[in-house]
């Protein structure tokens, strides 16, 4: 991937500059991914010229929008390798995807003594849910652990599986240590026991090739804000089979087929899990992104990234008081921890050099846990990222130390 076509692509992404002008370094991406103008015009159409609500007018306007609508679920079916659009679930973000698989799916099948399997590095979207669930249901919650560098254990996960197991809830990428799963593997040791598998997929649907027959899965989830989208959208991609099985999460207009006091009757997936006025700007936006990032090709887009966090990588081991987590080969995203420097004061100066980076425990305190540390510094590339953005970082770096001595 050349500079050019790199640069090329910085050019499309107007939150990469200060309000003064210059280059803003963003190195955040794991945790929201920032917009091009081609996803930004094409929500400023649909809230604005286009816009009109989906489904129930009989106008023009309202037509056109519900085939928009329609058009970006079609998109996401394709995008992800999914057999049927039917299959794809609009939802606010992952968190609500995982949720709705959890006190839908969980209620009408998890029982008390059944376990559910997660893994050390999952995002708390991961992990609370299944928390509610079993405290409901009397389901208990089974943890795999990681190999020596970051990687969900599958030696250990087949061991951690039992007959009892219900469904194995999982990072396809890790957000903290962007390890990448054997999620096929993953798949097969779940169904082995007759356990479902969820995959969290935000981290790996803005870069990786997605195929739902290739991976096996029988949930997946995504953010759009993570897949160079807006925010308050995202996707639950469930097997036909499994969603037709679960029953509503939430009541309200445009899920039913008959309502009456008596008792109501249930529209079929998806809308059966798409209650009220649908996100539908977002939706459309969403399209654009997705078609964005298919112009790119996950492949390249993964390769650009990954590359980028072994430059990376290999710059910070030249430093003696920093502390790497993580595989050598991760997608994009790299964990560190500088010696006598709390993650929040780097990422304070850093940002005084306009550069972004996450400190903390990333939505991931289990993690931290059994990494010894209570935080981390977290640089995350995307497809905008290239060298400068890593000189920069490092400049930064070097006035931290030298200001922490």
């Amino acid at each position: 991937m050349s500079e050019a076509a790199v640069l090329s692509r910085k050019a499309d992404f107007p939150g990469l500059l200060t309000a003064d002008g210059k280059p803003w370094h963003y190195l955040d991406t794991a945790a929201s991914s920032q917009k091009p103008r081609q996803v930004i015009d094409a929500m400023s159409r649909a809230l604005g010229e286009d816009y009109a609500t989906v489904h129930r007018g009989v106008y023009g306007r309202s037509a056109q929008m519900t085939l928009g609508y329609e058009a970006a679920r079609r998109r996401v079916a394709d995008f992800i390798g999914a057999d049927s659009e039917d299959e794809v679930v609009f939802v606010r973000g992952a968190t609500e995807g995982i949720n709705l698989v959890a006190q839908s799916w969980g209620a009408a099948n998890l029982r008390e003594g059944d376990r559910i399997v997660l893994s050390l590095l999952e995002h708390h979207s991961n992990i609370v849910p299944w928390q509610m669930i079993a405290e409901r249901t009397g389901a208990v919650i089974d943890v795999c652990s990681l190999t020596e560098d970051g990687r969900i254990d599958l030696g250990a996960l087949e061991a951690t599986l039992t007959p009892r197991t219900k469904i194995v809830s999982l990072a396809h990428v890790s957000n903290v240590l962007g390890s990448v799963l054997d999620a096929r593997a993953a798949a097969d040791l779940a169904h082995s026991v007759g356990a479902k598998l969820l995959l969290d997929g935000c981290q790996s649907a803005p870069r990786l090739a997605l195929d739902m027959t290739v991976l096996g899965c029988d949930f997946y989830v995504f953010s759009g804000h993570k897949l160079y989208g807006p925010t308050g959208i995202g996707v639950l991609w469930g097997r036909k089979d499994l969603l037709e099985a679960m029953p509503p999460w939430q009541g309200g207009g445009a899920m039913i087929e008959k309502v009456e006091f008596a008792r109501s009757t249930y529209a079929p997936p998806p809308q059966r899990f798409e209650a009220g006025t649908p996100m539908i700007t977002e939706a459309i936006a969403l399209h654009a992104a997705i078609d964005y990032v298919a112009e790119q090709g996950p492949d390249r887009l993964f390769a650009h990234e990954a590359t980028l966090a072994t430059t990376l990588r290999e710059e910070l081991r030249t430093l003696n008081s920093v502390t790497l987590f993580g595989p050598e080969e991760s997608a994009g995203i790299v964990s560190f921890a500088i010696e006598g420097v709390h993650p929040h004061d780097l990422g304070t100066i850093l940002d005084e050099e306009d550069v972004a980076i996450r400190a903390g425990h990333h939505c991931a305190q289990p993690l931290m846990e059994h990494l010894g540390v209570p935080a981390t510094a977290r640089a995350s590339f995307g497809l905008y990222s290239d060298e400068s953005d890593i000189a920069a970082l490092l400049r930064g770096i070097e006035r931290t130390l030298k200001i922490f001595g």
